[in-house]
């Protein structure tokens, strides 16, 4: 990989993870302002050591470790930078596996937001699949149903990674559902947690939330220091927006619509992947680059017409 390569990478990886995390920021800036300022101060240092080093440092590197065990601990983390061949070799026999289960998971993201999500309309369409919400549970089912019954062809724990990847949307979509209400009760004050207990439940809130980050970017590398870097850069945008002027980010009301596209996009190349068509490197961040690039235009263009 050369280094305007990875460059591209870090970037798509930065644009991603922040107009991915958009909803996180709005949520922590909406339950900091109800808290004192020692904790905001606290939760704003410590918790980008955290959000960075552990959750999306720590995350990435164990997906691989698990998938691939007999790298061994450190050979997981640098296995992409190694000329090894029987170290290649490894993480390609893998490979599939993660991708299959990573392109799952945000394949059903997108459609669970397409048919059930209350949403901004971007594009035309929208407004139609949200009114045929029924066939969410439906369409996700084939969807697994067809990739199951291929990758059993190729490689059957292939296949098991596509259920996993399923049953990740689905655990980690509860711990989001419950997130929201609860933060509609410490925002509306009709919670009597503390301040530390804040703290810790939007800790709880970003590791959630991080999943999505931590399983696209895998769709631009395979590479665990380069989805440190660019993921780690994306978390330290999120907490300056949670800081800074979030009101003009709520403004960009189109964002979440890219950022839903651009799961849609990662998670087919992924799958497409798993199954051996070789999609070139630059399609992952210069599509993402192309989509929120347009939808922030929309959204700007929108904050204008009502200025």
């Amino acid at each position: 990989m050369g280094y305007f390569s990875m460059l591209l990478t870090v970037a798509g990886l930065v644009a991603f993870e922040t107009v991915s995390s958009i909803d996180n920021a709005i949520i922590n800036a909406e339950v900091l302002h109800g808290m004192g300022k020692k904790a905001r101060k606290w939760f704003l240092f410590w918790g980008i050591l955290f959000a960075v080093f552990v959750v999306r440092g720590v995350l990435p590197w164990l997906i691989v470790y698990v998938v691939n065990p007999s790298l061994g601990v450190i050979g997981s983390l640098t296995a992409t930078f190694s000329n090894d061949p029987r170290v290649m070799a490894s993480i390609e026999a893998s490979a599939p596996i993660l991708l299959a289960g990573g392109g799952i998971f945000l394949v059903f993201l997108f459609f669970h937001w397409l048919f059930l999500e209350t949403k901004n309309f971007g594009l035309v369409g929208e407004k139609f699949f949200l009114r045929q919400g029924v066939w969410f549970y439906a369409i996700v089912s084939v969807i697994l149903a067809v990739v199951v019954w291929h990758a059993l062809k190729i490689n059957p724990v292939m296949a098991f990674g596509a259920v996993v990847g399923s049953t990740a949307f689905f655990i980690s979509h509860g711990f989001k559902q419950n997130a929201e209400q609860a933060e509609k009760d410490m925002v509306s004050g009709s919670s009597a947690k503390s301040d530390i207990a804040k703290i810790l439940y939007l800790e709880i809130i970003d590791m959630t939330f991080s999943i999505d980050g931590v399983l696209g970017a895998f769709a631009f590398t395979m590479s665990v220091p380069l989805i440190l870097i660019g993921n780690g850069i994306g978390a330290i945008v999120v907490r300056q927006l949670t800081i800074g002027n979030i009101d003009r980010i709520k403004k960009m009301i189109y964002l979440k619509n890219g950022a839903m596209y651009s799961m849609l996009i990662l998670g087919t190349i992924m799958l497409v992947d798993a199954f051996g068509f070789h999609i070139p490197q630059w399609v992952s961040p210069v599509s993402t680059f192309a989509v929120i690039g347009y939808f922030w235009w929309k959204s700007m263009a929108h904050a204008k017409l009502n200025a």
